[in-house]
């Protein structure tokens, strides 16, 4: 996951583009560490998808196949 530093800076070049004084560095720095941020959401997101069982109203196990089969090649299920 990301640094609280990193996301720190993210915000601070958020704050500094609204008034639109970013140098080209700066806007490339604030690229990468959007791309950073964004790819450790989707890791976060997809790992937190594959320990989900979906169950509906009567109780029945409703979770996807393909979500089924992903937890049993991870050995989870």
């Amino acid at each position: 996951m990301i640094s609280k530093e990193k996301i720190a800076r993210i915000n601070e070049l958020a704050r500094k583009s609204k008034t639109g004084s970013l140098t080209d560095q700066e806007k490339a720095e604030q690229q990468k560490l959007r791309q950073e941020y964004l790819k450790g959401v989707r890791t976060s997101m997809k790992n937190t998808l594959k320990n989900v069982t979906i169950v509906d109203p009567e109780g029945n196990d409703v979770t996807p196949e393909k979500l089924k089969k992903e937890k049993t090649n991870r050995g989870l299920h």
